[in-house]
């Protein structure tokens, strides 16, 4: 018996969402969708969060993934920049959560090194090695945030079976239990 699990990777951002949607079958891997979310023309940071939340959900309706892979924000000088992409991760989750999608997410030092063995690797290392895993003379798209979307998905397959790689969710009160300090 052929067992399937879609799995939708996202790599949250306020300027660009990237996403990458694969199949696994038989712990075999195809792509079914590499994309990107342009954020940038929305006026205000408010309309940008409810694009994500609407385009998770619109993914996750559409291809009906069995689990979703987020890369979480790393830890950078400025502040503000933290908070928003915070906020863009979180969104990302509710929407998943919503849909009763499980959830984990992963360091970008994580895909990384699932990705190339290197987790200081670059953009453009990590974009490589996809196409090789894949077996594509070109990504579908130039946009190096689209390709780390596919990778954190990919990253989440290599690392099935191993819950201690990162956090996950199942749902609402799986996050809550995990994440006491953020019940109010």
């Amino acid at each position: 018996m052929q067992s399937e699990k879609i799995i939708l990777g996202i790599d949250p951002g306020t300027a660009i969402m990237g996403f990458g949607l694969i199949s696994v079958k038989n712990n075999k891997m195809e792509l079914i969708s590499i994309h990107e979310l342009i954020l940038k023309k929305y006026p205000n940071h408010e309309t940008k969060l409810k694009v994500i939340f609407d385009k998770t959900l619109a993914l996750i309706d559409e291809f009906h993934p069995d689990e979703v892979a987020l890369e979480a924000p790393f830890f950078g000088k400025n502040v503000q920049s933290m908070l928003k992409l915070g906020r863009a991760q979180g969104v990302a989750m509710a929407a998943s959560l919503h849909r009763n999608i499980p959830i984990c997410e992963y360091s970008p030092k994580k895909v990384k090194m699932a990705i190339t063995g290197n987790g200081n690797a670059s953009k453009e290392q990590v974009a490589g090695m996809l196409k090789n895993l894949f077996n594509l003379k070109e990504l579908p798209l130039k946009s190096l945030d689209a390709s780390d979307g596919l990778a954190v998905a990919v990253c989440h397959h290599f690392n099935s079976g191993n819950i201690s790689t990162g956090k996950s969710y199942s749902g609402w009160d799986a996050f809550l239990k995990q994440n006491p300090e953020r019940k109010k």
